[in-house]
């Protein structure tokens, strides 16, 4: 965008913001009805920030650089704590510069044709008509609801600003885009409730907050045409008409990207933000590993659940996985390797011996390298995240005057092993509870190392991966997997994740007894994805309306 241009959006930008603010986060229409406490926010993630645009505007806007902020995990999820994010003066001025340029792109001559709905009788002056046209039919889909009068007013204001200054019809939808978009109306998903008519004294969210809210939840993203209208005319306030569009989301290839999303805040996959595995140290894990092993356990998971449609503790086990060079050179297996035009390295199904040791997420260096240490394995950090992340159980942090030297001298003569520095370390009765809970899981990683690299000895001493889990012995990492996919509180722990994730809040202790009987079931019958999807979609109480508090399951 020329620099002028931009300079004085951005003057009008400033300017009207105050307008805008003022209008949030209410439809005029309903204003009257709803009080400020009958309504959240949850901040969409840097994905579902780009997915939005990508859904409104095409495939073809670019969009450099990332506004949102890491976030906070509440509840081991990370969708749970944006309930609780705010936009600081940073981001907001980050966000500003994202929307200049995306805008710029949207109004560019090339794209006039496809994404404006009408043409000005002057170019160089504003056409009222027009201009709010424009901003009502891009709001619906950034807005995620139709626009009041009084919004759609405040944003032509700012178009007409940026015109009279400028002289450019086409500048002053600009600025009139940029103000939509750096609205905590689209930033954020804002919930609004309304009355319950088949449950006096409770509240459910509305139809556009309900299309929102399954959306992003489904498919990670804004809700598309087809929702939008449901929410319009209603029938996503009845049963026949969700179960229409459940079904019909759940059917959509779509739902992959939802998957994808959901597993990489369960996995912790933001850890990667900060992942500082020394390479001196691991020369195989190179740039290329990290985002191979990201998206090599994405695929793994995705096409277990979708394309196979198995059950999901079976990600424990699975034989199935896809490899690139790099990634099959640091696990040390065999892949044929093929080139597609221009060069580039496809992924390759792979599929282990039934006796490999590396089989399932816990044998991936996703998992492996992001719960060590950057020069040195952890099996405490490791066996804390298959607790915390894959058994919804917590450990409490450590007391602050513990000293850890003894665990991290690898060199030490007399315990050369981390399982024997482990052990000696447990002798403080202040370490030995939660270290009992954390430690025996990850010594049953001991070989692998912080980059995934399998390894039998350490410091020249055989390594042990022995231990007990729940009064069973186990031999290895393949034979505690096998215990860990039968335990039910996998099961659980997936069930309440997934709830939690799309709600972005703990559940209701009316809410726990329908996870309960839900988890019961599918204990029985198989997690299956789709299934699960659709279970919780279908639930009434997935639609409630509940201010976020710390003490929420109690409510």
């Amino acid at each position: 965008m020329n620099f002028r241009i931009a300079k004085e959006i951005k003057l009008s930008l400033t300017a009207s913001l105050a307008l805008v603010v003022s209008a949030l986060p209410f439809n005029s229409a309903a204003q009257s009805s709803i009080d400020e406490d009958q309504i959240t926010f949850v901040k969409l993630t840097a994905e579902q920030y780009r997915n939005s645009i990508r859904d409104i505007f095409g495939e073809s806007i670019q969009i450099s650089g990332d506004a949102a902020s890491s976030g906070v995990r509440v509840a081991g999820l990370m969708s749970v704590g944006g309930r609780r994010l705010t936009l600081s003066t940073s981001e907001v001025e980050s966000y500003e510069v994202l929307a200049l340029d995306i805008a710029s792109q949207v109004l560019s001559p090339s794209r006039r044709k496809t994404l404006i709905p009408c043409r000005p009788q002057d170019e160089n002056a504003i056409d009222n008509a027009c201009a709010s046209e424009f901003i009502s039919t891009v709001g619906l889909h950034l807005f995620r609801r139709p626009l009041s009068e009084d919004e759609i007013e405040n944003y032509n204001a700012m178009a007409r600003a940026a015109t009279d200054s400028l002289g450019g019809f086409y500048v002053g939808l600009q600025a009139a885009l940029v103000g939509m978009m750096v609205s905590p109306d689209f930033l954020f998903r804002i919930e609004r409730s309304v009355s319950n008519p088949e449950a006096p004294g409770t509240r459910r969210l509305d139809a556009w907050s309900r299309a929102s809210r399954l959306s992003f939840f489904l498919w990670d993203t804004t809700p598309n045409p087809a929702l939008l209208e449901a929410a319009q005319s209603g029938d996503l306030l009845f049963e026949d008409g969700l179960n229409q569009q459940v079904e019909n989301m759940i059917a959509s290839p779509r739902i992959e990207d939802g998957l994808r999303a959901f597993f990489a805040d369960m996995l912790a996959f933001d850890r990667f933000d900060t992942l500082d595995i020394d390479t001196t140290l691991y020369p195989k894990f190179t740039k290329n590993v990290e985002d191979d092993a990201r998206e090599q356990t994405l695929r793994t998971i995705s096409d277990h659940l979708l394309n196979q449609e198995a059950d999901s503790r079976e990600l424990f086990h699975p034989l199935k996985t896809f490899l690139t060079p790099a990634l099959a050179a640091l696990y040390g297996v065999p892949i044929p390797i093929r080139q597609e035009m221009g060069g580039r390295v496809p992924w390759v199904p792979y599929e282990y011996q039934e006796d490999h040791i590396r089989i399932g997420l816990l044998g991936q260096a996703t998992f492996l390298s992001l719960f060590s240490h950057p020069g040195a394995s952890s099996p405490t950090l490791r066996g804390k995240a298959v607790r915390e992340h894959l058994l919804c159980q917590t450990i409490p942090p450590p007391p602050g005057d513990v000293d850890f030297s003894l665990v991290r001298d690898n060199d030490n003569p007399e315990f050369r092993t981390v399982r024997d520095r482990l052990t000696e370390h447990r002798d403080n009765p202040t370490c030995a509870g939660c270290h009992m809970l954390m430690d025996p899981i990850g010594l049953a990683l001991e070989v692998f190392d912080a980059s995934g690299v399998y390894r039998t000895l350490e410091n020249g001493a055989p390594i042990d991966t022995s231990g007990e889990w729940l009064g069973q012995e186990y031999n290895d990492v393949r034979e505690l997997a096998i215990m860990l996919k039968e335990d039910p509180t996998l099961t659980s722990c997936l069930v309440q994740r997934a709830y939690n994730y799309g709600t972005a809040r703990e559940p209701t202790r009316a809410e726990v007894q329908w996870l309960n009987t839900t988890h019961s079931q599918l204990r029985n019958e198989g997690v299956y994805w789709r299934e699960l999807m659709q279970r919780i979609s279908r639930n009434p109480d997935f639609y409630t309306c509940l201010l976020y508090t710390s003490d929420a399951a109690d409510e």
